[in-house]
């Protein structure tokens, strides 16, 4: 009995002093409120996937792993940086920087590979650890960059998109953090009846583009080709759906690769498309045609004496080629791109006018587009006589590409300005929201629209590019060639060319917009837009499935 004795108050004693240790260490130290602290540790979501209009993807996420060291936990800490910086491929004075012994956690780097991993772990060394992340990636690298964007760092080296869809739909794609919240003791150990929190993290939405990812290659491929062939110094190619304004194709050259974006100058994130200021040239005409046939003040077959060059004040306008036909229609003014035509057609028109509808079209505002880094482009507040007449045929105003295409499109889809938008559904997990069209305004009637389908197919079919017209379709657009101001002056060797068109003429599938930025083999739209939008349309043609009609 006494032997039972002993040995219950030897546990007794054990028991007690053990209490009392952790009495000593965890509770002590929170009455004085001096030694223990709180760790937060944020758990990041997975981000929304971006995907095309047939669910292919173009944005995902791949797992990576965050590389930290526990500092009081490393015996050799040189031997440590040598073998780490060794395998990260990074400067070993920069890994010696971050290390405080003081610290009880400490992040040396992110977005490591697999078999990174596994390198390093082969070390075992002690005080170093993993932490599983997700990281974005692009599986068709540079095909989309301007459309999407990228992935970079916030303030607090959180994941934060930029430019793009990642820009403008930032907070649908994050999703919300999570947090592990835990009391330590004075050397970073978890206090046992200290608080403990998690709060998981919510990933963010998927998206799905109005992009076609086929179209999407044909355009990039093609205009690579073009840029190349006709020694251009930029260029762009959006293609749309022209009763939605869906955008199904939207690329820019030069670009980069989002997934090492930070390989590439910052000026060159810029999205020309929605962002670039051009003067859009004879691309013009048919708008302020469009508003003289939907004001009743000319008709397509309306004659016009085109004696020769016009002068208005200290200014002489003539024709591109300095050629004069005598008496010609409306839409023989379209064909051969008669500036002194539209001049006339202006005049028709009036003042008041002109600028009703160039503010009717948008110009000077936003389209609404969603994407991040959208420009106004520039409707001057003051106007002279000759700013009305220059602007007929698309000189001295300054527009958006997609800005173009929007007005230009209202021309030949019934007269309804739309707004242009990338993204068709937003999945939320448990539902879908899908975005449907949106009309802004009504600029002209259907019976306008159809006009102008049949005097831009003209304008094709007797135009100066009419050769590379693919056989048996029936195709409208008009090409433009604007000189590009230096130094308050226009230099006539340098040039943006451009082309709009649509194809089948009847309803059209799509509508197309080129633009060069100074292309040296020539100057001129319709030896260098004009083919490049044509063997895009041929493509189109053919991806649609449409038959010829003659």
């Amino acid at each position: 009995m006494p032997k039972i004795r002993i040995v219950f108050l030897f546990f007794l004693f054990v028991f007690i002093a053990i209490i009392f240790k952790l009495f000593f260490i965890q509770v002590i130290p929170l009455s004085n409120n001096s030694k223990s602290y709180l760790k937060y540790r944020q758990i990041y979501p997975d981000r929304g996937l971006i995907l095309d209009r047939n669910e292919q993807p173009l944005a995902l996420n791949r797992k990576s792993y965050l590389i930290f060291v526990e500092p009081k936990k490393i015996k050799d800490q040189n031997t440590l940086i040598e073998k780490i910086a060794k395998e990260l491929q990074v400067d070993e004075a920069s890994l010696e920087a971050k290390m405080n012994p003081d610290l009880d956690w400490l992040k040396l780097a992110e977005g490591v590979n697999q078999k990174t991993k596994k390198s390093i772990e082969a070390m075992k060394l002690n005080g170093v650890g993993f932490e599983e992340q997700s990281q974005r990636y692009y599986p068709e690298a540079s095909l989309s960059a301007h459309l999407l964007g990228f992935v970079g760092k916030g303030k607090e080296g959180e994941p934060v998109g930029y430019f793009g869809v990642e820009g403008f739909y930032e907070q649908d794609l994050a999703g919300l953090l999570g947090f592990l919240k835990s009391e330590r003791d004075p050397i970073g150990r978890p206090i046992l009846i200290g608080d403990q929190e998690k709060i998981d993290s919510e990933n963010g939405r998927d998206l799905v583009l109005t992009i076609d990812r086929s179209v999407q290659a044909i355009a990039k491929a093609k205009l690579k080709s073009g840029m190349e062939s006709y020694q251009a110094k930029e260029g762009c190619v959006i293609i749309a759906q022209p009763y939605t304004l869906e955008i199904l194709a939207l690329t820019c050259l030069p670009d980069y690769d989002p997934n090492s974006y930070f390989e590439s100058n910052d000026l060159i994130f810029n999205n020309q498309s929605i962002s670039s200021l051009y003067e859009p040239g004879s691309t013009f005409k048919p708008l302020i045609t469009a508003a003289g046939i939907e004001e009743k003040v000319i008709k397509p077959d309306s004659k016009f004496d085109e004696k020769g060059a016009v002068t208005i004040g200290e200014y002489t306008i003539r024709t591109w080629n300095n050629k004069y036909e005598g008496k010609i229609t409306m839409t023989r003014i379209l064909e051969k791109s008669s500036n002194v035509g539209m001049v006339y057609i202006g005049s028709k028109l009036g003042k008041n006018n002109i600028l009703k509808y160039l503010k009717n079209l948008g110009f000077g505002g936003v389209t609404g587009i969603d994407l991040q880094g959208e420009s106004t482009g520039y409707l001057r507040d003051f106007w002279t006589d000759i700013d009305y007449a220059t602007v007929t045929f698309g000189q001295g105003i300054v527009v958006t590409p997609i800005q173009m295409i929007r007005a230009f499109s209202s021309v030949i889809n019934g007269g309804n300005l739309l707004r242009p938008y990338i993204v068709k559904a937003i999945n939320t997990g448990a539902s879908t929201q899908t975005v449907k069209p949106k009309l802004d305004k009504k600029i002209y009637s259907e019976k306008t629209s159809e006009i102008m389908r049949k005097m831009l197919v003209s304008t094709v079919e007797h135009g100066e590019y009419k050769w590379v017209k693919p056989e048996g379709y029936k195709i409208g657009g008009k090409t433009g060639t604007a000189q590009i101001a230096v130094g308050g002056r226009y230099d006539t060797s340098k040039t943006i060319a451009s082309f709009i068109g649509f194809a089948p003429a009847d309803k059209p599938k799509f509508i197309a917009l080129v633009v060069l930025k100074e292309p040296k083999s020539s100057i001129y739209g319709s030896e260098t837009a004009a083919p490049l939008f044509f063997e895009i349309a041929k493509e189109l043609l053919y991806y649609y499935n449409i038959s010829p009609t003659n």
